[in-house]
């Protein structure tokens, strides 16, 4: 089965426990400036409060969540049936019902006591070291500078061809076949969103370690896990009201949430997490 079936019978056993809260709203950011990080993430909110991300800067993704009018038809519809359209939709309906399933999951973490640890690594405690090669799934420029102060082999796996080439302490290129050769790797989360996701973790067999990032891994890790990804680090959010009117205006939430990493050592699992429903 795929992350995406694998990750809905999660929540399908969560709202057997009871009925889950609706949904109160999707939010969705302006169009991002040229060149501006901000502006890349929706995020759907629950009746509660609870509150999942997801990325749409995905081919048109963006575009046709505006088309769709995302008012119409979502508010006080059931969270799960929302959620469903990650597996069975396509495009701005599968990034929407994605979004709703990561909302279900920050809601089942604060019913039963779970918060992510906070992340003092922005790479995903990958820890580079010399004699390491590093695979970067996606080009985390603000990454760069640690990686190669760092005196590890850096290879970046992009799909955009014009970035294609040597660069000054590593290369990139489009041939993800070279992360066979990677001892570590951390890799964009969008991999669940794009279908890429077992391809990508199926080059990844020798690396010791493997982190996904960004604010769209606030979902259950069990399945990731479960393909070998030994670490998420994602997105909490401190202040919902405050944190949707920043992402609508399309400014600056650093100080609105946090940055929190789930690791496969130490994470209580699925079980644990049902069983204090």
């Amino acid at each position: 089965m795929s992350f995406a079936t694998d990750y809905l019978n999660q929540l399908e056993r969560v709202a057997q426990r009871g009925p889950l809260p609706r949904v109160k709203a999707l939010h969705i950011p302006p169009d991002p400036a040229p060149g501006s990080p901000r502006g890349e993430f929706c995020a759907l909110e629950l009746e509660d409060g609870s509150i999942g991300l997801t990325y749409v800067l995905l081919d048109d993704t963006l575009a046709r969540m505006r088309e769709l009018d995302p008012s119409l038809g979502l508010a006080g519809v059931n969270a799960l049936d929302v959620a469903k359209r990650f597996v069975s939709a396509q495009g701005a309906e599968r990034t929407i019902g994605f979004a709703a399933a990561n909302a279900i999951t920050h809601w089942l973490y604060k019913r039963t006591g779970f918060h992510p640890d906070a992340s003092l690594d922005s790479l995903g405690a990958l820890d580079p070291q010399p004699g390491d090669h590093i695979g970067m799934i996606g080009l985390f420029t603000p990454l760069l500078p640690r990686v190669l102060a760092s005196g590890a082999k850096l290879t970046v796996v992009e799909l955009k061809a014009h970035l294609v080439g040597e660069h000054a302490g590593y290369r990139v290129t489009t041939d993800a076949d070279e992360l066979r050769a990677c001892n570590k790797v951390v890799s964009t989360g969008t991999l669940v969103l794009n279908d890429t996701l077992d391809e990508m973790l199926a080059r990844c067999r020798q690396a010791q370690w493997i982190t996904l990032i960004g604010p769209s891994m606030g979902c259950l890790p069990d399945a990731l896990f479960a393909r070998g990804v030994t670490m998420i680090g994602g997105t909490w959010v401190l202040d919902v009201p405050a944190y949707v009117e920043a992402l609508r205006l399309g400014v600056r939430r650093d100080r609105l949430a946090q940055k929190v990493a789930v690791a496969s050592e130490g994470w209580p699992g699925f079980e644990a997490l049902l069983s204090r429903l």
